[in-house]
Formats: C-alpha cells, sequence, structure tokens
C-alpha cells in the first residue's frame, strides 16, 4: 500500500529518469540539469526511492538494492516507462544497475555518476558513517548528529529521509548486489556512461571498465556530487556529447 512519487516533465520519449543517492532526493539533485537547452524537450522523471523525498517510508521494507530496484521497477511501470536513459548518482547508481540486470526492458543507457559499484566502501564513505551504527542506535540519536555534520548541501534532502530507511538503505549499499555492481556495469549491453569527479581521485579499475566498453569521463574540479560542481559537464555527458 506504499507510493513511490515522483516529479515529471513531459516530452518526446524515450524518457529520461533520474535517480538520486542515499539521503538525497531526485528533483533537488536534478531538475537544473535536466531543464537546460541541450537536454530540454525530453520527457523527465525524478524518482524518490523508498524512505527519501516525497515518496512513502514503509516500515516493513527492506531497503536493500535489489528492493530498491524492484520498487523503481514498479513506478517506471505505472508512469508507463521502457527503454529509458537513466541518469544515476552514487547509490542510485547501484540501484540503476541492479534494475538495468533485473529489468532490461525498461533501461536503453546509463550515465552514472561516481556510483558505488563495490561492496563495503572506505570509513570515509557517507553510507559506512551511517551503517556503522546499529539501527536503533541511529534512529535514537545517530540520526541527528549525521545531520549536523554532512554540510548544508546533503543535509537539504537527508532530513526529509526516514532514519531507519536511510540507515537500511546504507546497510544494503555497503552489502551489495549479487552479481556485484561492478560486474553488472561491465556487462550490460547498453550504452553506459560514468562520471568521475576528479577532486575525488582515480577510479578503481578504470582500465577494465573502459575495456569492457564502458566510457569513463573524469571531470576536473569536480567532487562527488558533479551536476553541482561542473554542470556544463555534467548535462554535456547526458546530452551525449562527451
Amino acid at each position: 500500500g506504499s507510493r513511490i512519487r515522483w516529479t515529471e516533465a513531459p516530452g518526446a520519449e524515450p524518457g529520461r529518469v533520474y535517480v538520486h543517492g542515499l539521503g538525497a532526493a531526485s528533483a533537488a539533485y536534478h531538475a537544473h540539469i535536466a531543464a537546460r537547452p541541450e537536454l530540454a524537450g525530453r520527457r523527465s522523471l525524478f524518482v524518490d526511492l523508498p524512505g527519501h523525498g516525497i515518496s512513502d517510508r514503509p516500515a516493513g521494507f527492506g531497503y536493500s538494492l535489489e528492493e530498491h530496484a524492484d520498487a523503481l521497477a514498479t513506478a517506471l511501470d505505472a508512469a508507463g516507462v521502457s527503454g529509458a536513459e537513466l541518469i544515476a548518482h552514487s547509490m542510485g547508481g547501484a540501484v540503476a544497475l541492479v534494475l538495468a540486470h533485473r529489468r532490461p526492458g525498461l533501461v536503453s543507457r546509463l550515465v552514472l555518476t561516481e556510483a558505488n559499484l563495490d561492496p563495503f566502501p572506505p570509513l570515509t564513505a557517507g553510507s559506512s558513517g551511517i551503517a556503522s551504527y546499529e539501527e536503533d542506535e541511529f534512529a535514537d540519536g545517530g540520526y541527528a548528529r549525521v545531520l549536523e555534520n554532512v554540510g548544508p548541501v546533503w543535509a537539504a534532502t537527508m532530513r526529509l529521509a526516514d532514519p531507519r530507511a536511510l540507515h537500511r538503505s546504507a546497510v544494503g549499499l555497503r552489502r551489495g548486489s549479487q552479481p556485484m555492481m561492478r560486474a553488472l556495469l561491465e556487462e550490460l549491453p547498453v550504452e553506459r556512461v560514468y562520471l568521475q569527479g576528479g577532486l575525488s581521485g582515480e577510479l578503481d579499475g578504470e582500465q577494465a571498465l573502459e575495456a569492457a566498453g564502458v566510457r569513463v569521463v573524469t571531470v576536473p574540479g569536480a567532487g562527488h556530487n558533479v551536476m553541482f560542481d561542473d554542470p556544463d559537464a555534467f548535462a554535456a555527458a547526458v546530452a551525449g556529447q562527451v
């Protein structure tokens, strides 16, 4: 009975589906990109995953990558979307990879921004910090402490996420998928673009990804949020101009 919600701009098919990262919301991170002249005119959906943004926060939901992917598939089915381009950030990129593997007819192209490809990210990663708490501990005080320390950009959307949903999503992200996200990215038979912020350092396994046909684009001067740090480069990648 829970609902997944999205913001939509009408336009030509195939649609573009924007998927946010952990503790984020799609429209806040991507609407300014979709409105740019080189991207205008295409149907655009800004989907909020369960527990995030304007979507419901079901208490009995597991919030694993597979469950998020299945929920996203349900939303796209309801919206009549197929063969879409998925533009996905961070955890959303991992969800998009699982979705493309489980429901290939829904996805024709992937543009991933610093998507999680491997389990157990470094302790400095936001998901690792959240997952370091027990769920009850996080809900009872850890969530408030994290909100105080993540900075204003992330806090603006994280404050909308349900604490238990946020924690379970972080735990699921650290666990990864089966097959693992990196293997999915290497094997999926669609166009794949991976954006890496230059300030984030070199992408692990970049040569292997490129050998598998993934176009890796490093954006100098950008960090994890490439869409904010260099919207010109981000929009060019979505438009297929790089």
